[in-house]
């Protein structure tokens, strides 16, 4: 039992070393996103990211965020850091977005709790819960929401 977790641990850890890339797309909304201004949203973004260091990546992401009750579509671009926790796969994220709409821009600082679970050395599943609070309008515009996406590691 012991050569298998040494295994297992030697294999996860080749995927968080430094020079590792990432690639991800998530998808969050579909009323699992709560703020004050806003009933239902679905919004896909896409992430690409680089392991500076073991353990530790550098992540941006590009999202559209369309209203499903007739708002205008939103426009996000992001910039996180992500540690990962070697022995289980949860990574903890912390960055700042960009929100445009229309005629309404915002920074939100965004934290972010997720878990890679691995479908093969490459893939992965990963949900996560985040939290992006708003410097315009904190009831409005802050959320709390669920994602879920598909990452590689390569």
């Amino acid at each position: 039992m012991l050569v298998v977790a040494c295994l297992m641990t030697t294999m996860t850890f080749a995927q968080f070393q430094k020079g590792t890339k990432y690639a991800g797309l998530s998808v969050s909304g579909l009323n699992l996103t709560y703020s004050g201004s806003e009933k239902a949203r679905f919004a896909v973004a896409a992430q690409g990211g680089y392991f500076f260091a073991d353990c530790l990546a550098a992540v941006g992401e590009v999202q559209y965020d369309s209203n499903v009750d007739g708002k205008p579509a939103m426009f996000n671009l992001g910039v996180q850091g992500r540690y990962y926790i070697l022995q289980n796969g949860i990574y903890l994220g912390a960055g700042v977005k960009y929100k445009h709409l229309n005629k309404y821009d915002d920074f939100l600082p965004a934290v972010e709790v997720g878990y890679a679970f691995y479908l093969n050395h490459y893939v992965t599943i990963e949900p996560a819960i985040y939290y992006e609070q708003s410097f315009k309008n904190h009831s409005d515009f802050s959320k709390v929401g669920i994602k879920i996406g598909a990452g590689f590691y390569f």
